[in-house]
């Protein structure tokens, strides 16, 4: 799971450049729109939420052990922020563009990807019409492959086609996820990740993901205290919940067969990214011996040529895409094309954003959304617009969620 805070990409969190929607000028002609400028921006709610202090003791990403790929080295084990870029120095970014119909899109892409969009991506895009959305993303592809393929750079792709898409849904005055297809499903179940479980279930969720704080590096002492945390966590939501283990490339193989088996009990419906991305062969094996859960990643995976990796190797029951991270929407698109053809789901990483909900709804084996709550110690507020932004209602899965039906992606921002 990435680290950020847990409003980063939900709605009620989600900012970006220029006007407001309302100010935006909609629909225009579809017909030879064409991109007049590329910026980036910073970024601030419409309706912003209070500022708050999270309760004592509540569970957060930045200031609390999770089990790391760095684990193994004392003086970074103790959190993520410890060997995390520092804030502000690579960050996660917003891009605006604009085209001579008066229409602007937003987008947001990955970690250290706004440079590339400044000093390349900029130059292939401007005089081009946004509509032609696949010839764009090859061009952007094509011309970055002897310095990209993954990372930041497919993280810049990501940022500028998803800007894309939000103008062509307000270009056809239509949500992205009808441009897709429309619905496949009613309304989008949910997950929660964190382990602030008892405000988790409380709200209503019966599936909930749990962050492993512990590795190897903690011997049998942190594999009892992970087992105490799924014990408990079992407890507390009862026996027909779900119980799903995100582990961000912590673990080994030995370590997670041996998991594995400490938690059959307690029935857990997923392990994620137990090892290092690019071990294709060693999910492939743990797929074969382990039976008692579901072996599934994808998260920090780029492009549908990495997923072909996962293919090849049978490395995972369901992949984990992130939509701002993988290639954006288009590309997301042909992972999931692909995905389909031998039935495997594709549940996205952070899929509660509000861009990444479109495509959920839109097609048929993306099943599940993941949210992140706000912190306990809020004012009412805070959580009501979480509601509201999220569009929550509850039923026999818990918690369900769905996009905005709002031109474009329907973001709700300002920026500048």
């Amino acid at each position: 799971m990435r680290r950020r805070s847990f409003l980063a990409h939900a709605p009620a969190a989600v900012a970006a450049a220029g006007a407001s929607l309302s100010a935006q000028p909609r629909p225009a002609a579809a017909s030879g729109m064409k991109i007049t400028s590329v910026r980036l921006v910073n970024v601030r709610q419409r309706r912003p939420v209070p500022d708050y202090k999270p309760a004592a003791g509540s569970w957060s990403t930045g200031g609390v052990e999770v089990a790391n790929p760095m684990s193994i080295y004392e003086e970074y084990k103790p959190m993520r922020s410890l060997f995390q870029p520092d804030p502000g120095k690579l960050p996660s970014f917003w891009v605006e563009i604009a085209t001579d119909k008066g229409l602007k899109g937003y987008g947001t892409g990955g970690p250290a990807g706004g440079a590339i969009v400044e000093g390349h991506l900029t130059k292939l895009l401007l005089g081009k019409d946004p509509f032609d959305v696949e010839r764009i993303w090859d061009i952007l592809w094509r011309s970055t492959m002897s310095y990209g393929r993954a990372g930041a750079v497919i993280n810049a792709i990501s940022g500028v086609d998803l800007a894309v898409w939000d103008l062509i849904g307000k270009a056809a005055g239509m949500p992205v996820y009808k441009l897709l297809g429309g619905k496949t499903k009613p309304r989008i179940p949910a997950y929660c990740t964190g382990n602030d479980i008892e405000q988790h279930i409380e709200f209503g969720y019966k599936r909930l993901k749990l962050a492993m704080p512990h590795g190897p590096a903690d011997g049998r002492d942190g594999q009892k205290k992970n087992t105490e945390l799924v014990k408990r966590t079992r407890e507390a939501l009862g026996p027909d919940g779900d119980i799903m283990l995100d582990c961000w490339m912590a673990w080994t193989e030995r370590y997670t067969i041996e998991m594995a088996e400490l938690l059959e009990p307690y029935r857990v419906y997923w392990m994620e990214e137990v090892l290092q991305p690019h071990d294709y062969e060693g999910f492939g094996r743990l797929r074969q011996i382990i039976k008692s859960t579901r072996i599934v990643t994808g998260e920090h995976e780029y492009t549908r040529y990495g997923f072909r990796q996962l293919l090849a190797h049978n490395a995972a029951e369901i992949w984990q895409p992130d939509i701002h991270w993988c290639g954006g929407l288009t590309e997301l698109r042909r992972i999931a094309a692909l995905a389909s053809a031998y039935d495997i789901p594709v549940i996205p990483h952070g899929g509660g954003s509000r861009d990444s909900m479109h495509f959920i709804m839109a097609t048929v084996n993306s099943p599940w959304a993941e949210l992140f709550m706000p912190a306990p110690g809020g004012p009412p507020e805070v959580y009501k617009r979480y509601e509201e932004d999220n569009r929550i209602t509850r039923g026999p899965e818990g918690i369900y969620a769905e996009p905005s039906d709002e031109p474009g992606f329907g973001w709700d921002i300002e920026a500048s």
